[in-house]
């Protein structure tokens, strides 16, 4: 059978190629070759979408409602896992319906687990719970659907599994459980309405957050799509160069020209556009240690920037406001009415305890640039939405501008400054003399030496 399939399918070939023969003067084994090279960009795309979709029901975590329906479905991120039946706690007679073998876990799984204090079927089942997979055909909310368990690039306001796991690692069960069953919050109280787990499966859900506390909350696989791409267009610009040069069996030479142009400037293109993204971070959105939001505090409450940002008239940094300084506000305002109790309640611990919360920098600059914000603010006057962008409008804090030396340059030449109404500009006597007669009509950053070298520099 196979036999008779693959002479019909060579036949197929032979009728393509005397086709194209008559049009593009090709030879079997050339046209075979460049049949594959047209072929493997298609499977290249459908394999980087599948990717694509993958980590999308991957890295995903869904905040709406669980469907109530009679066949239990799951959301977003239980669709990744296989329902897998433990069989320390399921009857023989499930497990063997069920069609699905145990998980083996690995040595250090086990040795991690039962150092913690947990049996890694324990920790293994618990997850199961708090990705909803049990208890079967359950009708309230399942954890992950408030929870993520790993990263998103969009803002939950609800606590991640890993800031939960953080939180209740050094407490006792006792402790979990009321937080769980009796929450105080009126947003949690909202969520736990009808929330329904026996205390031996609430158990094993402190097994599966204690290890995760342990081990971290884990990252996505890296994406390998652009370097699979560079090699098959070395590939594809290899065959042009060796079919112009040696094997010379295409008649119309127009084809692996074309291929050698298109497969060299896309490259050139990739390394370029890879070699500018060096040392810039534009759209940086790192998580922070507390969900703060400046669409809440500056676009909707009107904090002015200046009131938590205290140094930037006078420093080279803007500066981090103390938890301290958040007190004044929160010392009354205890539970948010996005995230409710949990992210203000990291403040005031850090303000209780008087550890800093440890903030990830978003916008940094090479170590050989000079960069002041007493300089651009404080002296220039300038508007803090001119380098970070619509702040007012950002629950996650990201870099707005690229800041690169491109980017700087051009804002000096086109930035008009303030001569007038801006005591510190008395100085340039000679631009003010010019301003006046006449001579000029406006004055920007770089008449007044923004762009000289040894100013950023030095």
């Amino acid at each position: 059978m196979f036999y008779w399939t693959g002479l019909c399918f060579n036949a197929k070939l032979d009728r393509m190629r005397n086709f194209f023969r008559g049009r593009l003067g090709t030879k079997k084994v050339s046209f075979r070759i460049l049949l594959v090279v047209l072929i493997i960009p298609f499977f290249y795309v459908k394999f980087a979408y599948s990717q694509d979709d993958s980590a999308l029901v991957l890295e995903s975590s869904t905040v709406a409602e669980q469907p109530d329906d009679t066949t239990g479905s799951q959301n977003s991120e239980n669709e990744a896992i296989i329902p897998e039946k433990d069989s320390a706690h399921l009857s023989e007679t499930d497990s063997a319906a069920s069609g699905h073998e145990e998980t083996t876990a690995t040595p250090g799984e086990i040795d991690h687990a039962v150092s913690e204090g947990h049996e890694i079927d324990e920790v293994k089942r618990g997850e199961r719970f708090f990705r909803g997979l049990l208890p079967f055909r359950s009708e309230s909310q399942s954890c992950v659907s408030c929870h993520n368990i790993r990263q998103v690039d969009t803002l939950n306001w609800n606590p991640s599994a890993h800031d939960i796991a953080v939180k209740y690692a050094h407490m006792d069960f006792a402790a979990f459980q009321n937080a769980v069953m009796n929450p105080t919050g009126v947003k949690i109280q909202a969520s736990h309405q009808n929330f329904e787990l026996t205390e031996d499966d609430l158990r094993t859900v402190k097994s599966f957050l204690d290890n995760m506390a342990a081990e971290g909350p884990g990252t996505s696989k890296p994406s390998y799509n652009n370097l699979i791409l560079f090699l098959f267009l070395g590939l594809l610009l290899t065959w042009a160069i060796i079919e112009l040069i040696f094997l010379k069996k295409i008649k119309w030479k127009f084809i692996p020209v074309i291929l050698l142009i298109g497969a060299f400037g896309w490259q050139i293109k990739m390394i370029v556009t890879d070699a500018i993204r060096l040392g810039r971070q534009e759209n940086y959105a790192p998580d922070q240690p507390v969900k703060f939001s400046h669409a809440v505090h500056v676009g909707e409450n009107g904090i002015d920037c200046m009131y938590c940002h205290t140094t930037v008239e006078q420093g080279k940094s803007a500066g981090i406001p103390a938890a301290n300084l958040c007190m004044n506000c929160h010392i009354i305002i205890r539970e948010g009415t996005n995230s409710g109790k949990f992210e203000i309640s990291k403040v005031v611990e850090a303000n209780e305890t008087g550890q800093p919360i440890e903030w990830t920098r978003i916008h940094n600059l090479p170590d050989h640039v000079f960069f002041s914000h007493a300089v651009h603010v404080g002296s220039a006057q300038l508007d803090c939405a001119t380098c970070h962008g619509p702040v007012e409008e950002m629950d996650i804090m990201r870099q707005h501008s690229d800041l690169s030396m491109g980017w700087c340059i051009n804002c000096h030449r086109e930035t008009q400054v303030n001569f007038e109404e801006n005591d510190y500009y008395d100085q340039y006597i000679k631009l003010h003399e010019d301003l006046k007669a006449g001579r000029i009509d406006t004055i920007t950053a770089e008449d007044i030496g923004a762009n000289d070298c040894m100013r950023c520099h030095y």
